[in-house]
């Protein structure tokens, strides 16, 4: 449960900057000459920052060099580092512009989280720290990414974390608005460097947002769009490299948010594979080893075939997709696995896509998945797989063609149009 405060006075912004916005000492600049502005405005502010741009890589790789098992509490307390670079000199940076701004460790601000190290969840933030520094006039900088578990543990959100520390706090302090910056100045009707005529869209509902996040959309993390929801966080993206209104993600029903057509958007995902496990799953035993191991293995999947396991029936394959990069670390363990479970032929087809359509009321109108089909066809582009629900019509391709199908999609449902 969070504990909620309400600000008096002035309007109160949660602004998040990700790495890009703060990837050099001239980012960092530029940024603490935006907030220098509005701080002269009269913004209450409370930034939220990421690690400089290639940092949390750069840890990891270093924890790597020593142990490529090292376990997953010092891996938090080695990666939440970064952040702590990139608040500092953000500090510095504001201190030299005349305003009183002081860095913030998830720790110091009370960012309370669960034991789940590497990918925490939030319980509670304490805000009786940060009004304080508020109401005195002071700029908090707060280390994203990071919270502190029950056992005074250092842990962290997982990648994209430091977008749900930033919804959290405005949740908590009740903040008028969340800012995401970014290097892009909105969400688009699909990728921008796929499609040029892509377009920035000026509002759109949280229930799309949210099937375009988890479907491969990068601008938000698809846990600080659910958390946004959940606590009714006014969320906007924008970037930090140029002036705009950016998207604003609110809640309304879609002929408020100006939405009219059926499709709204086209999300990627690539550099998929698709594993299929043939035959052998005799019990629901079985199938629960599989999960285990999977896991154990911290892979997400999708399955994309139907099981049907009991004691009496049992499924002559499962079949689901996963990263590319995650397949071979997993071929190894089903190697180990099936000699307790006696698996049957593993095929595994790489370099995937998944493009989706995104929306609402999708799967009622049938005649959208036709079309799909259609373009897809008249680009001969075979579509694998297919997966519908109300707010999205998904097909795996291959990623050779993922650019050519996102095109003539986007043109063959005119997103390219206002």
């Amino acid at each position: 449960m969070l504990e909620k405060r309400k600000l008096s006075g002035s309007k109160l912004f949660v602004k998040k900057f990700g790495g890009t916005s703060v990837g050099s000492i001239e980012r960092i600049e530029v940024v603490a000459e935006q907030i220098a502005k509005s701080a002269h405005n009269g913004e209450q502010q409370v930034l939220v920052l990421s690690a400089m741009a290639g940092e949390t890589n750069r840890l990891f790789a270093l924890a790597a060099q020593i142990d490529p098992r090292a376990s997953a509490r010092e891996l938090d307390m080695l990666v939440s580092t970064g952040e702590q670079i990139s608040i500092a000199l953000m500090a510095m940076a504001l201190q030299r512009r005349g305003i009183n701004a002081r860095s913030l460790t998830g720790d110091q601000v009370q960012i309370h989280t669960n034991s789940q190290f590497g990918r925490a969840s939030i319980e509670h933030v304490d805000t009786a720290y940060l009004t304080s520094l508020l109401n005195d006039g002071i700029v908090p900088i707060v280390a994203g990414f990071q919270g502190i578990d029950p056992n005074g543990d250092v842990t962290t959100l997982g990648r994209g974390g430091s977008d749900t520390t930033a919804v959290a706090l405005a949740a908590a302090l009740k903040a008028d608005e969340c800012q995401i910056f970014t290097d892009v100045p909105g969400v688009f009707t699909t990728d921008p460097n796929i499609d040029s005529s892509a377009r920035r869209l000026d509002v759109i509902g949280f229930d799309v947002m949210l099937e375009m996040a988890k479907l491969g959309a990068k601008v938000l993390h698809p846990d600080s769009v659910e958390y946004a929801q959940r606590f009714k966080v006014p969320l906007r993206v924008l970037s930090s490299f140029e002036v705009g209104h950016g998207t604003l993600i609110q809640f309304g029903d879609e002929s408020e948010l100006a939405m009219a057509a059926s499709v709204q958007g086209i999300a990627i995902n690539k550099a998929l594979a698709t594993l299929t496990i043939k035959g052998l799953f005799t019990s629901s035993e079985h199938y629960q080893a599989l999960l285990a191991c999977l896991a154990r293995l911290e892979i997400d999947v999708e399955f994309i075939t139907p099981l049907k396991l009991n004691e009496t029936s049992a499924a002559e394959c499962v079949s689901f997709m996963l990263a590319e990069a995650k397949v071979d670390i997993l071929l190894h363990e089903l190697e180990l696995l099936s000699e307790s479970l006696d698996l049957g032929q593993l095929i595994v087809e790489r370099q995937r896509a998944k493009v989706s359509l995104v929306g609402k009321g999708l799967q009622a109108k049938v005649g959208l998945l036709t079309k799909m089909l259609d373009v897809l066809g008249n680009e001969t582009i075979h579509a694998k797989l297919l997966s519908t629900s109300e707010s999205k019509l998904s097909t795996v391709i291959d990623e050779r063609d993922l650019h050519k199908a996102v095109r003539a999609l986007h043109h063959a449902f005119e997103l390219n149009k206002v």
